[in-house]
């Protein structure tokens, strides 16, 4: 069984690269495209991550018996066709514009979410958020920022490496790690957790000065720290701040303490680093 269970994922694999995909740590962009569809039909995959797992080809199975489809766990043609409009057109196809929806456009959020410019929700449906998402990674990458994803966005997407945090940085908290950066359920987490108790200290990963302080949407209370050199440092969920806005910081110095401010529904510190917009993991570069 656990041969028949492998050559089935395999298979799955296969018969997603239909485009050319970014099957390392980021996972497949195209199995990712097939999670988004087979969830949208009601058949859970649990995370958006790309990896063709044992609940990805569960859900391709059980839309087979479905569809009254040969039940083998392949997304071939026929799962494509049963998939609807979010089983089509594989990425690169078309140059994909506001309103699209598609096989297409799953892939290129879940691209752009690794590239450090995620949109929300995994669902497939060019909108505004994917829109500005694109317009950010053209601007990162050196293109017309005009939010429409053609043959030059698509080729940076691919060829660029995702990027990474070229600082070493300090702890901003003693805490263990929680929630790591990538996909987490439908969407992507963009930074560190830190499972802290209300109050901890938090302290800055890196020197620089204060660009922001005050609350932001989802991520409540928040620090902005940029170091001067393209990087910037971000500390959510705060229950209060201890530093004021142009502040000049030294690594280590008391940014603020630990809460559970905006969209958290505990006590915990999520830490962000961006290079030149980009969300990038922190992991690699924490001391």
């Amino acid at each position: 069984m656990a041969s028949r269970a492998a050559s089935l994922v395999a298979a799955l694999i296969a018969a997603c690269l239909i485009a050319p995909a970014a099957a390392a740590a980021a996972g497949s962009v195209n199995v990712a495209a097939l999670q988004v569809a087979l969830g949208a039909r009601g058949l859970g995959v649990g995370t958006i991550d790309g990896y063709a797992g044992a609940r990805t080809v569960a859900a391709v199975r059980a839309l087979e018996r479905r569809a009254g489809l040969p039940v083998d766990g392949v997304a071939g043609a026929g799962v494509r066709r049963a998939l609807g409009r979010l089983g089509r057109p594989p990425l690169g196809s078309r140059t994909m514009h506001l309103g699209d929806v598609g096989w297409d456009v799953s892939a290129l959020e879940f691209r752009l979410a690794w590239h450090g410019f995620p949109s929300g929700t995994f669902d497939g449906g060019f909108g505004q958020q994917v829109k500005a998402a694109v317009q950010g990674f053209q601007r990162w990458a050196g293109l017309p920022a005009d939010g429409v994803a053609g043959p030059a966005t698509l080729r940076a997407l691919r060829d660029h490496a995702i990027p990474s945090c070229p600082l070493r940085l300090a702890r901003p908290s003693g805490a263990a790690i929680g929630d790591g950066f990538g996909p987490r359920g439908n969407r992507f987490h963009t930074g560190l957790d830190f499972v802290a108790g209300s109050g901890s200290p938090v302290s800055a990963a890196v020197g620089g000065r204060v660009a922001f302080v005050g609350w932001f949407d989802g991520y409540g209370n928040l620090v902005v720290v940029h170091d001067g050199s393209g990087v910037s440092t971000w500390y959510a969920h705060l229950s209060r701040f201890a530093v004021s806005k142009g502040e000049q910081l030294g690594t280590g110095a008391l940014i603020g303490r630990v809460g559970a401010t905006g969209d958290a529904t505990g006590p915990h510190l999520h830490f962000e680093v961006r290079v030149r917009g980009a969300a990038v993991n922190p992991l690699g570069a924490l001391a």
